[in-house]
C-alpha cells in the first residue's frame, strides 16, 4: 500500500543514465528549493508507460511552472531507460530502482507482473519542498493512469 499523505518521503539516491554517463539523482537535493513529482511505472518499452511519460513530457512546462521536478522510477536498468527515453523522446529524469528498495520504501511493489516478476506499480506522489508527501496515488491496475489533474491541483496548493 502506497505511503499516505503527511508522511515524510523516504529519501533515495538512484542512478540515471545521461549522455555524459551514469549520474546519481537524490530526492533530497530538491528539498528547500522545489517540489517533486515521483512517477513510479512498471516497465520501459510498454504501451501504457510510454503513453504516460510521453504525455508528461509534452506537458512538462506545466510542472516546471508549478516549481516541480518530475522524476520517473522503474525497476528497469538505467541503460534500458536511456534507450527508451531516446527512442520515445521522453524528457523527464528517469531513475533505476533495479533492486526495488525505493519501490518498497514507498509501498508500491507490484508482484509478478504478467508472470515476469515484481515491478513498481503505477503510482504518483507529490512531495513538497520540506520532503513531505502531499499527494499519493497507486492506480488499481498497471493499465490505469494516475489522476494528473489531482497531481497538478496538489502542486498548485503548494505554490
Amino acid at each position: 500500500m502506497a505511503l499516505p499523505v503527511g508522511t515524510k518521503a523516504p529519501d533515495f539516491t538512484l542512478k540515471s543514465k545521461t549522455a555524459e554517463g551514469l549520474k546519481d539523482v537524490t530526492l533530497s537535493a530538491n528539498f528547500g528549493s522545489k517540489n517533486t513529482v515521483l512517477l513510479f511505472f512498471p516497465l520501459a518499452f510498454t504501451g501504457v508507460c510510454t503513453q504516460e511519460l510521453c504525455d508528461i513530457t509534452a506537458g512538462l512546462g506545466q510542472y516546471s511552472g508549478l516549481n516541480a521536478e518530475v522524476i520517473g522510477i522503474s525497476v528497469d536498468s538505467p541503460f534500458a531507460q536511456e534507450a527508451w527515453a531516446q527512442k520515445e523522446k521522453i524528457g523527464i529524469t528517469l531513475v533505476s530502482d533495479l533492486n526495488k528498495t525505493t519501490t518498497d520504501a514507498y509501498g508500491v511493489r507490484f508482484p509478478a507482473l504478467v508472470g515476469i516478476g515484481d515491478t513498481s506499480a503505477r503510482a504518483a506522489f507529490v512531495i513538497d519542498k520540506a520532503g513531505v508527501i502531499q499527494y499519493a496515488e497507486q492506480t488499481a491496475t498497471p493499465k490505469d493512469l494516475p489522476n494528473f489533474d489531482a497531481v497538478k491541483a496538489a502542486l498548485q496548493k503548494l505554490a
